[in-house]
């Protein structure tokens, strides 16, 4: 299958918080990193989503921000993942940005350029991505 979305975290469910409507699915990659979703219940049957089942969680790169050096603010963004930049490609408005997690993967994050230059993002340079438990779409293999 092919997909737009740029970044592509698999793994295995790790936490699960079922709810009338809406539930809470927790993924955790080979590297350690942990993907917070929040879905339909609907979807998380449909899905057969289960405690160590594996499954796909994907983010469209212009879903992710990216926060440069230590910060003592907290986020209601569920995911907030530390990395060091690897790669800045700059555009005629945006600029990619990727950021490689401890566990090796990398995240894509399109942001404008001015926002690249204020928080001088360059490869090396630690940075975090955050984004929405809501932003992730999650799939299982078929």
């Amino acid at each position: 299958m092919s997909i737009s979305a740029r970044n592509v975290f698999s793994g295995v469910v790790t936490g699960l918080g079922i709810d009338s409507v809406n539930s809470q699915v927790e993924l955790t990659t080979a590297g350690g990193d942990k993907i917070i979703a929040v879905v339909t219940s609907a979807s998380v049957a449909e899905l057969g989503l289960a405690l160590g089942k594996p499954a796909n969680a994907y983010v469209k790169a212009p879903w992710v921000m990216v926060q440069a050096g230590p910060s003592d603010i907290r986020f209601s963004a569920r995911n907030h993942l530390a990395g060091i930049v690897r790669q800045v490609t700059k555009g005629a408005v945006n600029s990619k940005v990727v950021v490689e997690l401890p566990g090796g993967t990398p995240v894509s994050a399109v942001i404008t350029n001015e926002a690249a230059l204020e928080l001088a993002l360059k490869p090396g340079v630690p940075a975090a991505v955050l984004f929405k438990a809501s932003h992730v779409i999650l799939g299982v293999p078929a």
